[in-house]
């Protein structure tokens, strides 16, 4: 009778999350280009200072659409659409369009995308995972038509063992480079300049956009000195209240001759509107959706719209272009494991943007009626 079993049990690992450093002293040295790390911080920065940017790209992960996959086999292909439509990933998502939807975001984002199938030891797929680009390294195989992903291990790059259960995507690659570019690229100079217009508004406000108030108060002839600095004293308590407290509204009620004039009210804050108006016609043309989808009124014309629209068709198309192969080996991989055959046919939605471009007709003519009202009110 054997006391320990050395039969190991099922289960699944992710290779590519990060994982307490190991010492290799004899593994094999990858050439590799490391991703450049400064870059995936800056534009996660850039998405944030810029709404406008942040927007457009979950509008664009939205637009993509969705896809029915086509199996010759009836049984395969309702065991196939039940697997995408309730396999796990990462910790709380469910669904293949959730493990999509964050790949395709980072594919845009980075310009690089990386995933992984987590697989039993009889490989079928329990999982799908995102995988973070900092935790990896994309290496090149003995060939320089072979990519391989590494994970860096003591100061090296270490190769996961199963390279065939790992996806990655590039975005528009600069030959001789192990990575894509983002779609953000060219935009960090414009949107410093639009953020640097911004603080300066928020600077200039604050300077002459908030009202001030002179409060003066003449004592009458009769009256002290003594009376009349203890009047003042009381005066300028009560107004410091009433202004200091925001939550109710508060009189303010004085005895004598009292005036009160703001300080500064001639003052205009400096127009920007026109030089940015003009840099985020640069964000959203570089961008290549058009600004009727995020609300903006520039584009005044139907004629002007449907040719925005086409472009940003073809681009979707392109980009569904760059997910199939993904799309293709997590299928193919469920039919192999599962005894099928991989012959699949994937067949997308069309692309339509009637119900956006409707909206953004609706929001503009909402706005053209403020703007109409306001006028009217100014002439008044």
């Amino acid at each position: 009778m054997k006391l320990f079993s050395k039969k190991k049990p099922d289960g699944a690992a992710v290779q590519t999350a990060p994982t307490a450093a190991v010492s290799h002293p004899f593994s094999e040295l990858y050439g590799y280009v490391p991703l450049r790390r400064g870059e995936l911080s800056l534009y996660r920065s850039l998405r944030e200072a810029v709404p406008v940017i942040d927007a457009a790209i979950s509008k664009i992960v939205r637009l993509i659409g969705r896809f029915d996959v086509t199996v010759d086999n009836a049984q395969a292909q309702s065991s196939l659409r039940s697997f995408l439509r309730t396999v796990k990933v990462g910790p709380s998502g469910v669904g293949i369009y959730t493990f999509l939807s964050a790949y395709f975001d980072q594919l845009l984002t980075f310009g690089t995308a990386a995933g992984e199938m987590v697989c039993d030891d009889s490989g079928r797929i329990l999982a799908l995972y995102n995988a973070a680009l900092e935790d990896i390294e994309l290496c090149e195989g003995d060939s320089p038509l072979e990519l391989i992903v590494c994970v860096p291990s003591s100061g090296t790059a270490v190769a996961v063992p199963h390279q065939e259960r790992v996806l990655v995507s590039l975005l528009n690659p600069t030959p001789g480079r192990l990575e894509g570019n983002s779609i953000l690229s060219g935009l960090p100079f414009v949107s410093s300049i639009l953020l640097k217009m911004f603080h300066t508004m928020g600077v200039n406000f604050e300077r002459v956009g908030n009202v001030r108030f002179a409060v003066t108060y003449r004592p009458s002839a009769g009256a002290s000195g003594v009376n009349a600095k203890l009047r003042a004293e009381e005066i300028a308590r009560e107004w410091t209240r009433a202004m200091r407290d925001s939550h109710h509204v508060s009189d303010f009620i004085s005895v004598g001759d009292v005036s009160i004039k703001a300080i500064g009210a001639d003052n205009q804050i400096l127009d920007y509107d026109v030089p940015v108006r003009h840099i985020l016609e640069q964000i959203v043309s570089k961008l290549s959706i058009p600004p009727f989808l995020l609300g903006f009124s520039w584009s005044s014309t139907e004629r002007m719209s449907s040719q925005q629209a086409d472009i940003l068709t073809s681009e979707l198309e392109h980009y569904r272009i760059l997910l199939e192969p993904v799309i293709a080996r997590i299928c193919r991989t469920y039919l192999l494991t599962n005894g099928y055959s991989d012959t699949i046919d994937i067949v997308w939605e069309n692309i339509s943007l009637q119900d956006e471009t409707e909206l953004a007709h609706a929001r503009l003519e909402n706005a053209r009626a403020a703007q109409l009202e306001q006028q009217t009110e100014v002439k008044e």
